[in-house]
């Protein structure tokens, strides 16, 4: 049940009173809902926290790319100190997931990697779910899906260049 909005404001709150523009964004909203609580399980059912999970696909992600992951730049994208980084890649590499390594021209760094098993793990986790996601992506209209990647590519740029939110105030009435 909808709640009933506030003087002044629409009954979409955020949004124009337009009803193809709330559908879609309601659907942005839904479909951000439903990957955030996906990632959750699924990092649930690998027996490893969500930053654990984040850390291994950047990992992943990197390799893929022909990238290398440093410890520093862990920290640096999952905003955290340089000691959680460190428990992080402990857990990780006592599970079998990353190795640490010397880095090949600079034998002072260490260089982070993912090992087979996990992507043995990754693999049997989620093959079946981008499977079925690729074959929603066809079922796309292809003339369409030009428009909804701008789209996307819109909305991940905005919400990427979007700042810090001022802290509530309390109510002067109180």
């Amino acid at each position: 049940m909808e709640d009933e909005p506030a003087a002044g404001h629409t009954a979409h709150y955020w949004y124009p009173d337009e009803p193809s523009v709330v559908e879609l964004l309601e659907a942005v909203r839904r479909f951000r809902r439903s990957d955030h609580e996906m990632r959750r399980r699924l990092s649930a059912g690998m027996d490893m926290n969500e930053t654990d999970l984040q850390a291994l696909q950047l990992v992943i992600a990197a390799e893929s790319h022909g990238g290398q992951v440093h410890p520093r730049d862990i920290a640096a994208h999952l905003r955290i100190s340089t000691a959680s980084t460190t428990k992080l890649l402990d857990r990780l590499t006592a599970s079998g997931h990353l190795q640490r390594g010397v880095h090949p021209t600079d034998r002072r760094s260490v260089v982070v990697s993912s090992t087979p098993h996990a992507h043995h793990e990754i693999r049997e986790r989620l093959e079946r779910m981008h499977a079925a996601m690729a074959a929603i992506a066809r079922d796309v209209p292809v003339e369409a899906r030009p428009h909804v990647r701008d789209f996307l590519r819109a909305m991940a740029a905005h919400l990427d260049s979007e700042g810090g939110v001022a802290p509530l105030t309390k109510d002067p009435a109180l």
